[in-house]
């Protein structure tokens, strides 16, 4: 099972998880939106499966710092733009675990979904 976790290295829940992951064995590939950014196609999947309501992080200082203008009337393809544009306004970590996608850390959901040691 292939597990990709996605997020920006400076994130404490991505230190969090990134340990938790580590201390329980689990082999899993880092992908940092500041560094790699994100493609279209992998954000309409993941919006697909969980939503574009829980991936778009309304709590981060990037969202909170934008124009009034560009935070009223969201929908799917207003939140997927801004998402594309800044990825930093995606909750972290996003887990791919297989073709499950999980938004958050919470150690008891990250040991049903991938078990480790």
């Amino acid at each position: 099972m292939t597990i990709t976790m996605y997020g920006i290295t400076t994130c404490d829940t991505i230190k969090k998880a990134r340990v938790w992951l580590e201390s329980h064995d689990v082999p899993y590939r880092f992908h940092d939106y500041r560094a790699e950014g994100i493609e279209a196609d992998k954000l309409n999947g993941w919006v697909g499966k969980v939503g574009w309501e829980k991936l778009l992080n309304k709590g981060s200082t990037t969202f909170r710092e934008l124009p009034e203008k560009d935070k009223e009337g969201l929908d799917e393809k207003k939140a997927k733009k801004l998402m594309l544009a800044r990825p930093t306004m995606i909750k972290r970590p996003v887990l791919e675990v297989g073709d499950r996608v999980l938004v958050g850390f919470k150690a008891e959901v990250y040991g049903e979904a991938v078990g480790g040691k």
